[in-house]
């Protein structure tokens, strides 16, 4: 059960940036608590402290020395993301000048983004420039695509995905909960 004081912030902050209270039903996305704990991950791509559940942390390093082992580098670009950093996320690209509408296409509304969890990374390879759709076209997607789910991990954005989120094929999310696929051979 979510926190129902937490649920109210949301509705603070929803309403400071003029999302609408029908955010949750159009677009199907889940609220989502922030973790009671996390701990420090490497350095991300830019040199920034980045922090994941202990879990996710666990099976990201696990993933990414298998990923090695193959020849494949799995670069982490952001994980855990508090509900006022994605606040100032969407603040600053309004200031910008682009539209709500523009933003919540590549950016959840607070409360509803999976970095909240903790569980969420974004992974980059070294032949591409971060945050790009080109992304699938690196090894390193092609690697994640087969052997992810052995780790719990899952393409959370796929192409036309229905919360009408834009493509992103370098967001995966950790799911603790979900069974464990045989490796591939």
């Amino acid at each position: 059960m979510i926190d129902p004081q937490y649920v109210e912030r949301l509705r603070a902050l929803h309403a400071q940036l003029s999302i609408p209270v029908t955010y949750a039903a159009e677009t199907g996305l889940p609220m989502y608590p922030e973790p009671a704990e996390l701990v420090a991950t490497e350095l991300d791509f830019y040199g920034r402290e980045q922090r994941l559940t202990p879990q996710a942390f666990a099976a990201w390093r696990s993933m990414q020395e298998s990923a090695l082992s193959d020849g494949i580098s799995l670069l982490l670009l952001s994980a855990y993301r508090s509900v006022d950093y994605q606040c100032q996320i969407l603040r600053r690209k309004i200031e910008a000048g682009q539209s709500l509408e523009q933003i919540l296409r590549v950016n959840a509304a607070p409360g509803f983004s999976e970095h909240h969890t903790g569980r969420a990374i974004d992974i980059g390879a070294p032949e591409c420039p971060v945050l790009e759709e080109r992304f699938e076209e690196t090894t390193a997607f092609a690697w994640l695509l087969s052997n992810g789910a052995n780790f719990r991990f899952t393409l959370t954005y796929p192409r036309d995905n229905s919360c009408g989120i834009t493509y992103e094929p370098w967001h995966w999310c950790f799911n603790p909960s979900s069974s464990l696929q045989a490796p591939q051979q």
